[in-house]
């Protein structure tokens, strides 16, 4: 997965609250997700 500096921050920062913590992993899955799945039509046997 890619780091993107922001939601990564606030994705594990022990400081930030609990709501924008959760929307801000929530995220980065989605994104690896969309990626991975973006991945599967380039690539033979799904990407793996």
């Amino acid at each position: 997965m890619d780091l993107i500096p922001v939601l990564w921050t606030t994705a594990y920062s022990p400081h930030a609250p609990t709501v924008p913590r959760l929307l801000a992993r929530r995220l980065l899955r989605l994104r690896d997700f969309l990626r991975a799945l973006a991945l599967t039509d380039h690539t033979p046997f799904g990407g793996y």
